[in-house]
């Protein structure tokens, strides 16, 4: 039996370990510095307390509990050895036969610094319930300050990229703003906070229909987001939100969704890695400069279709079908047969912006939805995209609970001890 070795297990990992469980001819280790797997899509609604972090999460080992062919290994990659067919861990050494990275992408904060530093990322679990303890932190502490100023900075959220997770974010926030801080927080009636979305590019939501830009933008205002486009982010200094134009906003919080990169690995030629840090690879998902190793998913960039001459967009869907379509390549190899191309196929994009509020665009036929019809489409995708029936269910429950209520019980302040907390 050969012995495949995936290194991440969002997406395209877990979807090329699962595809390949049970298999005579491998054998499968994945590699993940998480013991679990979990769904990016919805990591916003735990970080502003509507999700709990086991609704999205699920772990390694019971996944594969069925699978006698499937293993995990905790680990964080720090080397690759390809004249070994090896690859060094932070805890030892794991051998390989086919060396696939399915490491996805990492937060970019285009060398700032101070951003880096002090904005909240929005990448992990780890991150969401860091942005959701601080949130609810700053809450506590708007109500006791006696300055005004220092509690309208307290109050404000600053989010910077126009993409589906700032959106959703601000809509979520702007949703909490109406109908609960007013039902948690009576402390705070009457004070003022602002929810500010920035982002560089002439429009929200820039790969979708003019029509969804449109809808997003119009209905974020409704619900009392303020909009800045054409301008980015510069520093964040001294809980000061700094912009390119030379335009300031005072804010304690300053969320980051603006931009992702790959990862570089030390052992993989300078040659094989392409823009945003992206591994080369070819048709069949093989690294360019190497002989049995392959990339998929976000740290993937693929650029032999014609319509895609950027490489596949960094989303879901497309970390799904490589996983699949690279089990099926590796079914063949085993078995003599011919591999076939990756043709990706694109299924739409979708949005949610608040309650029965939502953008989709569907491209064959082209087609468009928003409002009621859009959201209820976009809470079943992401429904039965969840792992497991277990994520599904305990998911659908908390949603059902917040649709008709519009209020969750989800809001505490979870974290370990330490002096630098009080």
């Amino acid at each position: 039996m050969k012995h495949i070795v995936i290194v991440g297990g969002g997406f395209a990992g877990i979807n090329l370990a699962r595809s390949l469980g049970g298999n005579k001819h491998y054998t499968v280790t994945l590699v993940d510095r998480n013991n679990y797997n979990f769904f990016p899509p919805l990591i916003y609604q735990v970080a502003t307390a509507f999700l709990e972090p086991s609704n999205i999460s699920y772990p390694f080992r019971k996944l594969f509990r069925k699978k006698n062919n499937l293993f995990f290994r905790l680990g964080s990659l720090e080397k690759v050895v390809p004249e070994q067919n090896k690859i060094v861990l932070n805890n030892g050494e794991l051998s390989y036969d086919y060396l696939v990275f399915a490491t996805g992408a990492e937060t970019n904060y285009f060398g700032m610094q101070n951003v880096k530093a002090r904005a909240m990322p929005m990448k992990t679990l780890h991150d969401a319930i860091e942005m959701r303890n601080r949130m609810l932190q700053q809450l506590e502490q708007a109500i006791i300050t006696t300055d005004e100023t220092e509690r309208k900075k307290l109050l404000t959220f600053v989010i910077a990229g126009g993409g589906p997770t700032g959106v959703e974010i601000s809509g979520m926030l702007a949703e909490m703003g109406r109908t609960i801080l007013q039902k948690d927080y009576p402390e705070l009636q009457g004070a003022r906070g602002e929810i500010y979305l920035v982002d560089g590019g002439e429009a929200l939501l820039s790969p979708m229909s003019r029509q969804s830009q449109k809808n997003t933008y119009d209905a974020l205002r409704r619900m009392g987001v303020r909009i800045r486009l054409n301008v980015h982010v510069k520093d964040y200094v001294n809980d000061t939100v700094i912009m390119d134009d030379g335009s300031s906003i005072p804010a304690k919080a300053l969320i980051w969704a603006a931009g992702v990169t790959a990862k570089m690995f030390d052992g993989i030629p300078a040659g094989s890695y392409g823009r945003g840090k992206r591994m080369l690879a070819d048709a069949y998902n093989k690294v360019q400069g190497t002989e049995n190793i392959y990339a998929i998913g976000d740290t993937c960039l693929q650029l032999h279709e014609p319509q895609w001459p950027n490489g596949h967009p960094q989303l879901a869907q497309t970390a799904i079908q490589q996983g699949k379509h690279l089990a099926r390549n590796f079914k063949a190899m085993a078995l003599g047969k011919p591999v076939t191309p990756f043709k990706y196929h694109d299924k739409g994009t979708m949005a949610i912006i608040g309650r029965n509020k939502a953008v989709a665009d569907l491209p064959k036929p082209p087609l468009h939805f928003s409002g009621f019809i859009a959201f209820f489409l976009w809470l079943f995708v992401h429904l039965m995209s969840l792992i497991n029936y277990r994520n599904r269910i305990k998911t659908l429950y908390n949603w059902t609970v917040a649709y008709f209520s519009k209020d969750q019980s989800l809001r505490m302040i979870i974290r370990p001890d330490d002096e630098n907390n009080t």
